[in-house]
C-alpha cells in the first residue's frame, strides 16, 4: 500500500481537530481519504499510463480524478485549477507538491529520474521554488529509503543529505517542535517536520502517530512521513496498512493495486 495513502487516512480526522499527543485512535468518525490520497494516486495513474511522462497527461490525470472526487478537501486555488479548461501553474509553495510525489521514487530507475519526475509533478501547479524543492526533497527521501539496506541506514543518509542539499533543518526533535507548532501548509513549514516524524519512527504506526502528534496539517504531514517509512514496511506494517484500504473508493483502490503490480514487476526484473 502506498504509505502516503495510509498516512493521509490516519491523519484525516485530525487536520481540523489537532492533537498534541501520540495517544489517539487511528480510526474515528472523521476518518476518510482526502485530496492527498487522490492526488498521490493521480500521479501513480500518470506513471502507469504515460511512459513519456508528459506534463499534459499528468494534468489530465489530476483533473479527471480531482473532478471525480471533488469533495476530498482541496484548497481554493487548486479547486479552481481542477476545473480550468487550460490550467496553468500558479506559483504555489504549498505542501500539495510534497504529499503527492512519492510514487515517482517507487517507479524511477535512478535518483536523477526520480528528481526529474518530481519536478514535473510539482511544476504543473506548485512552480514556486519552495514548492518544487519540497517535492524533490520528499522524492529523494523516498528514493534513499528504497535503495538503503535497511531503515536505519536510510535515516542516516537522509540526515546527512537533506539538510545539505535542500537546507531543511532536521536537528530538531518532535518534543521540541510539538508545543509551538501551528497549522502551516507551506512546504518550508511542514516538509522538514514530516521528515523528522519519519526519522523518529520505529514502525509505520509510530510514524503516523509522530506526524499527527505535532498538530498542524495532520493528514498531509502524515502522508509525507508515511510515504517515506512505508518503503521499508515490515509484514506487521503491511498488515496494518491493508486494514485501511476499505476507506478508498473502488477506482482509487484499482489505481493503487495497478501501480503496486507495475512496481513489483519492475523490481523483480532488476
Amino acid at each position: 500500500m502506498l504509505g502516503a495513502v495510509f498516512g493521509d487516512i490516519v491523519g484525516s480526522a485530525y487536520e481540523w481537530h489537532n492533537v498534541k499527543t501520540k495517544d489517539f485512535p487511528l480510526e474515528s468518525r472523521g476518518t476518510r481519504y482526502t485530496d492527498d490520497s487522490v492526488m498521490t494516486l493521480a500521479v501513480a495513474k500518470w506513471l502507469i499510463e504515460d511512459p513519456s511522462h508528459s506534463a499534459n497527461h499528468l494534468v489530465q490525470c489530476m483533473q479527471m480524478l480531482g473532478r471525480r472526487h471533488y469533495n476530498a478537501g482541496y484548497g481554493g486555488r487548486f479547486r479552481a485549477w481542477l476545473m480550468m479548461e487550460n490550467p496553468q501553474p500558479y506559483d504555489s509553495w504549498g505542501n500539495g507538491s510534497a504529499m503527492r510525489v512519492s510514487p515517482v521514487s517507487l517507479y524511477a530507475d535512478s535518483l536523477e529520474e526520480a528528481l526529474e519526475l518530481a519536478r514535473i509533478t510539482a511544476n504543473v501547479t506548485h512552480n514556486h521554488p519552495e514548492g518544487v524543492k519540497g517535492a524533490m526533497a520528499v522524492a529523494e527521501c523516498v528514493y534513499i529509503c528504497r535503495k538503503a539496506t535497511d531503515i536505519e541506514a536510510a535515516k542516516m543518509e537522509i540526515r546527512d543529505v537533506i539538510p545539505r542539499k535542500y537546507g531543511y533543518n532536521l536537528d530538531r526533535t518532535l518534543d521540541e517542535i510539538r508545543p509551538h507548532y501551528r497549522f502551516d501548509v507551506s512546504c518550508q513549514g511542514s516538509v522538514p517536520e514530516a521528515i523528522i516524524a519519519f526519522l523518529e519512527s520505529d514502525s509505520l504506526e509510530d510514524c503516523a502517530r509522530n506526524a499527527v502528534s505535532i498538530g498542524g496539517d495532520s493528514d498531509t504531514i502524515a502522508a509525507i512521513a508515511c510515504s517515506i517509512y512505508a518503503v521499508k514496511n515490515t509484514q506487521e506494517d503491511e498488515a496494518l496498512a491493508i486494514r485501511f484500504e476499505h476507506y478508498l473508493s473502488k477506482d482509487l483502490l484499482n489505481i493503487m493495486e495497478g501501480f503496486e503490480k507495475m512496481v513489483n514487476e519492475q523490481n523483480n526484473e532488476e
